[in-house]
């Protein structure tokens, strides 16, 4: 249940990647309480959720630097500021209000309070890859998920996971070592993830923790209420109905600005442009990010 009051803060921060946590940082030393906004479960951005293993050559000061490392880096160094996090929800509504600070709410319904605002959305919403079902928007938080906030909450039941990368396998991996009853589903019978995932996975079929259809995709959702079973077509002719408690389709994500698009911003080629000039026909109290500026409002 959402509280009735706003979360209040003196920098409310669009997006927890790499700029909005070391902005937690800058703001941190002016004494200045910070809360950020994502709508991946995790802060990092893209760094956490699509290369945490990629080496960056261009952090200054380091020559080298796995993603995920320099996230975790990032954290420690704001830990003592103690910043706040909404997360797997998307910054969706803004209004300024009486006493000029803004309200900004999540599409989840969570409210933020805070007299100053710094974007900081890089490309700007990762959204999931939808599989092309019909009545899938139906099923959404009642059974369908497109990202695993807490694996706790899917411990113990039936899941059909589609898809055949990374975050596919991982997934497919973890709960089956967890007590739940996957069914993994690919279109193909190669795998694009890690070799070492993929000889995972294919051990668990092989020992029937986890049952593994390729050449197939889910084409259909049932259920009253909530999602019951799902449908799978095999080969493009062959269909099979497996029950299950949760459908994870987990193609991946792909960047959209997002509802910052329509909050009456500068903006040049989708993009916020942190200079003087644009600053200046902003809202007051708006802020632009980028990877090493943080700008105050004039």
């Amino acid at each position: 249940m959402k509280s009735e009051h706003p979360i209040q803060t003196d920098l409310l921060i669009i997006g927890a990647g790499p700029a909005g946590l070391f902005a937690v940082f800058e703001a941190g030393l002016l004494k200045m309480r910070c809360h950020l906004i994502d709508y991946l479960p995790q802060p990092g951005g893209q760094l956490t959720e699509i290369y945490p293993k990629k080496p960056i050559y261009d952090v200054p000061g380091l020559p080298s630097v796995l993603a995920g490392d320099l996230i975790q880096n990032l954290m420690e160094q704001i830990a003592p500021f103690a910043p706040g996090f909404t997360l797997g929800e998307r910054a969706e509504t803004i209004e300024k209000q009486e006493d000029g600070r803004f309200l900004v709410t999540t599409d989840k319904g969570t409210r933020h309070l805070a007299p100053a605002i710094a974007i900081a959305g890089g490309l700007g919403v990762f959204e999931p890859r939808k599989p092309p079902i019909s009545n899938i928007d139906e099923f959404e938080d009642k059974g369908v998920f497109y990202i695993v906030k807490d694996p706790a909450e899917f411990a113990n039941k039936k899941i059909v996971i589609a898809g055949g990368g990374d975050s596919a396998l991982d997934w497919a991996i973890y709960l089956a070592e967890h007590g739940s009853e996957i069914t993994m589903v690919h279109r193909r019978t190669e795998f694009r993830g890690a070799p070492d995932s993929v000889e995972k996975v294919e051990h668990l079929a092989s020992s029937g923790q986890i049952k593994l259809i390729t050449n197939a995709q889910v084409t259909g959702l049932s259920g009253s209420g909530r999602l019951e079973s799902v449908t799978i077509t095999i080969n493009d002719n062959q269909e099979q109905i497996v029950k299950t408690d949760v459908f994870l389709p987990l193609f991946g994500l792909s960047p959209k600005l997002g509802p910052i698009a329509n909050w009456g911003l500068d903006l040049d080629k989708m993009r916020l442009s942190p200079t003087p000039s644009t600053t200046v026909r902003m809202y007051r109290g708006f802020m632009p990010s980028g990877t090493s500026t943080l700008m105050k409002a004039s």
